[in-house]
């Protein structure tokens, strides 16, 4: 079974941690990786720098930039992460944007990610449509989950059928807005955590955007499985290093 699914079948509320790879300094991914694990995160979203990154606020938008300059490119990120497993057994997701995995080549990126074992990519700007249709029999073929949003905006319909198409979660985005834009949930938007709930989805829900600290992550996992922190742990390793995450996770839970 994908790792993935294992730890969704898991009784607690899933704490899923982003960060840029190659951010702060290149060679910074693995050890980021293995100290979230160490500290008890549950999933990590090893995010791939591009250039026009179009959901991501100024906070991830400089991170990418800054991991770009140091150097980072797909084919870096494959060789830093070709023993990772020796290390980490917590689920690892890819998220990144189209392009980079287009150029790679979507086979070979596919492959590429198995034989490491990545065990899901969020592809923000890929439609779910096209996903059906020209992709999903290779991204099955190699193992990968592929995770699709949904925002306060996204139809019933939408989401049934993003819902069809899916065997790992949904990634719920709190608002509409790009990420690290929001400091708390009003209760519009805890109504749609709720209506979201009460669809019966087959796929759990995991909350992303909006969420950096206790409260927010308590707030997010009222209705939904789990919930993604990314800018506010940017933040940190900006302001603190990369020394200091057993601090971050625990001002979490």
């Amino acid at each position: 079974m994908n790792r993935i699914n294992q730890k969704l079948q898991e009784s607690k509320k899933i704490l899923s941690i982003y960060f840029s790879a190659g951010y702060p300094s290149l060679n910074d991914t693995v050890q980021i990786i293995e100290d979230l694990e160490k500290n008890g995160v549950d999933m990590i979203e090893i995010g791939l720098p591009f250039s026009d990154p179009l959901a991501d606020g100024p906070t991830i938008q400089e991170s990418s930039t800054q991991a770009l300059h140091n150097g980072m490119t797909t084919q870096v990120l494959f060789d830093q992460l070709k023993d990772i497993r020796k290390t980490v057994s917590i689920p690892l997701i890819i998220m990144g944007y189209f392009n980079p995995m287009l150029q790679y080549g979507i086979e070979e990126f596919c492959k590429q990610c198995a034989a490491i074992g990545i065990d899901g990519l969020i592809i923000p700007d890929l439609p779910v449509d096209v996903y059906a249709d020209s992709y999903q029999s290779t991204f099955e073929k190699y193992g990968l989950k592929n995770i699709f949003l949904i925002t306060p905006q996204t139809s019933e319909a939408r989401i049934q059928f993003i819902d069809s198409v899916s065997d790992g979660f949904i990634y719920m985005v709190s608002s509409a807005s790009v990420t690290g834009s929001q400091t708390g949930f009003g209760t519009s938007q805890e109504a749609y955590f709720e209506r979201i709930a009460n669809m019966n989805l087959k796929n759990p829900q995991v909350v992303g955007f909006g969420i950096n600290n206790a409260a927010t992550f308590q707030q997010a996992t009222q209705y939904a499985k789990g919930a993604i922190i990314g800018s506010a742990f940017i933040k940190h390793l900006t302001e603190q290093g990369t020394g200091t995450i057993a601090e971050f996770v625990k001002t979490i839970r």
